[in-house]
């Protein structure tokens, strides 16, 4: 009996250590505020697509459930790739991860009359060595106009930007922005393509090829290091809001 009362008052006392741990408490508020932020990245793809003057050809990488943002895209030509993992029923028209679709592209084996892209949305596989083979991909195939919008790029604590999704017992529970930041930080310090971050839904990273989105930052971190990140998150990703983002776009386009 003294064992199992001790046992409880254990349980107890580590789940009122849980329950009022640091990382714990700082996650779940950040959760909170950034699942509060508009627009999504459905708002900021429509928006660009009406941007242009011409039929909009759209690609989305890593898909998983289409409703979620997919399906509400407003271009009239859209391209779905996503190999299943998460869903196995996989309704997308390219069931390939990306490696294997950029592939069949540069082998003309796919979209022969066709392969350039005005929008390109990389949601795929959230690890920086994957996100990064995705970027430079896609601005093989982007319309010198275009842009590539790329997801999960701030993540709030270094618990969103653990290594894996599956430990979600984690300060930040099932929220997870993978290792995406390191790579949209990697191409931040190009001085051949422009970038920058919107500041809502969780971090949507922005690269074009021709509008001055911004300057590349000069923020020093060879080791992706998160907490170096954390104190220079807003130079090193270019993070702005979505009303600055439009008046940069409209000075851009009107020059």
């Amino acid at each position: 009996m003294r064992y199992k009362l001790k046992k409880i008052n254990n349980t107890y006392q580590l789940g009122k250590r849980y329950l009022n741990d640091f990382f714990h408490t700082d996650a779940y508020n950040k959760n909170v505020i950034e699942k509060g932020k508009t627009p999504s990245r459905t708002d900021v793809i429509n928006y660009l697509v009406s941007k242009f003057n011409r039929e909009v050809h759209y690609l989305e990488i890593g898909v998983r459930y289409p409703d979620h943002n997919f399906n509400k895209i407003n271009a009239k030509f859209k391209y779905s790739v996503d190999p299943g993992v998460e869903n196995k029923a996989n309704p997308v028209k390219f069931k390939l991860t990306s490696d294997e679709f950029f592939s069949e592209l540069k082998s003309n084996k796919i979209l022969i009359t066709n392969n350039k892209f005005d929008i390109i949305f990389i949601d795929g596989l959230h690890q920086a060595n994957q996100v990064e083979r995705d970027i430079l991909n896609s601005l093989e195939f982007l319309s010198e106009d275009g842009f590539i919008i790329v997801h999960d790029c701030n993540p709030p604590t270094e618990s969103h930007a653990r290594e894996t999704y599956e430990y979600v017992l984690s300060p930040s529970g099932g929220s997870w922005n993978g290792t995406t930041w390191k790579a949209f930080y990697k191409f931040r310090k190009s001085t051949t393509f422009f970038s920058c971050c919107i500041d809502s839904d969780w971090g949507i990273g922005i690269i074009s090829k021709k509008i001055k989105l911004g300057e590349p930052t000069k923020i020093n971190n060879p080791f992706f290091e998160f907490q170096i990140f954390d104190k220079n998150r807003v130079k090193s990703l270019n993070l702005i809001s979505f009303e600055n983002f439009m008046r940069i776009l409209e000075i851009n386009t009107k020059s």
